[in-house]
């Protein structure tokens, strides 16, 4: 689990880049999901909510299961990885890396502030 990052309870995780932030499911979040068959994002420049959904990642379609992506912060979407349109799997295959989902451009900097450690996210999923 890498330190530089912040957390949700939500299972999403926060890389600060300058005055935007990168968004991901964590690595908890995936290897519980399975296998990656779809994702469903914003368009750039869609407006997101705090602790409200912005899109949903689906699994496997012999047991699906479906996570809803909760933005951790609102503002407005700078980027979306378009590379899940063909590879939904990068989520599974490198969640930190190529399976970002989206750069968001915070409304409130001071919210990231108020997400989850690395340490305290992992106490987290350790109760699970």
């Amino acid at each position: 689990m890498s330190t530089d990052l912040r957390y949700s309870d939500k299972h999403v995780w926060v890389k600060v880049e300058g005055e935007k932030i990168r968004v991901g499911i964590t690595n908890f979040a995936q290897a519980k999901l399975g296998d990656i068959v779809f994702v469903e994002l914003p368009e750039p420049g869609d407006e997101v909510t705090a602790d409200e959904q912005f899109g949903e990642i689906e699994t496997d379609k012999r047991d699906l299961k479906i996570l809803k992506l909760i933005a951790p912060v609102g503002g407005k979407i700078a980027d979306v990885n378009g590379d899940f349109y063909d590879h939904p799997e990068f989520v599974n295959e490198s969640p930190y890396e190529k399976g970002w989902l989206v750069v968001i451009e915070p409304l409130d900097h001071s919210r990231i502030e108020k997400l989850l450690t690395a340490e305290q996210y992992e106490a987290i999923i350790n109760k699970d």
